[in-house]
Parts: C-alpha cells; sequence; structure tokens
C-alpha cells in the first residue's frame, strides 16, 4: 500500500483530500506545518507528500520541499505542491524547489485522484 502524507495548517482541507483518496487504498499520514513535513518524510519515507504552499512557521511549504529534495534519506519523495496560488511565477518556485507536481485550489476530487495516480506512477 502507498503512504501519503498531506501537509496543509487548514484540517478542513487535510480531510477534504484525506476523504478523497479513501483510507483504504492508501495509508494516509497528516501533519499541519513544513518542519513535521521534513521529520515526517525522513522517519515514515512516504512515496507521495501532498504539500501546501502557504503554512505558519519558518518553514513553507516550498522551502519544505527544498530541504526534502536536497536530502538522501528523502530526495525520492515526490511531492505535489497543492495551493490557492495559480500565478506562473508561485508554480515556477515550487518547481525549482523540487516539486514534481503542482494543483490548484480549489480542485475537484476526481482531480486529484488523477494527479495522485499520475504522480505516483511516474515516481515508480
Amino acid at each position: 500500500m502507498k503512504k501519503i502524507l498531506i501537509v496543509d495548517d487548514n484540517e478542513s482541507i487535510r480531510e477534504l483530500v484525506l476523504e478523497t483518496l479513501g483510507p483504504d487504498l492508501y495509508q494516509i499520514l497528516e501533519c499541519d506545518n513544513g518542519m513535521s513535513a521534513i521529520d515526517l518524510a525522513r522517519t515514515e519515507k512516504p512515496d507521495l507528500i501532498i504539500m501546501d504552499i502557504m503554512m505558519p512557521g519558518d518553514v513553507d511549504g516550498v522551502e519544505a520541499t527544498r530541504i526534502i529534495k536536497q536530502d538522501s534519506l528523502t530526495r525520492n519523495c515526490c511531492i505535489i505542491l497543492l495551493t490557492a496560488k495559480g500565478q506562473l511565477a508561485d508554480q515556477e518556485l515550487g518547481f525549482a524547489a523540487g516539486a514534481d507536481d503542482y494543483f490548484i485550489k480549489p480542485f475537484s476530487p476526481m482531480q486529484l485522484i488523477a494527479k495522485v495516480e499520475e504522480v505516483l506512477e511516474k515516481g515508480e
């Protein structure tokens, strides 16, 4: 069973992603900030991380992505950045940090499922 880490400071978004993906299909982990995401990526080694860009604290989603992708223990984790920011410059920042894909909120559940499956297939 593939392991997915959902990182968002908004609990409602985490719950929506969890319900969309289905706990029966994936092992789901959750956290609400960038530092916790880095720690969980190192200890749990998820196949995929769905990470919000804008989170409180010193480490936002882009910085957490950069750290995870530079770490030899976690660089193979696929990362989808999930954000309300749809500007091309924001997407470029995410990809420059190492994100595998970018998904804009609000989203349809079916689109998210398709994106997750696509990224997981590429990562195999």
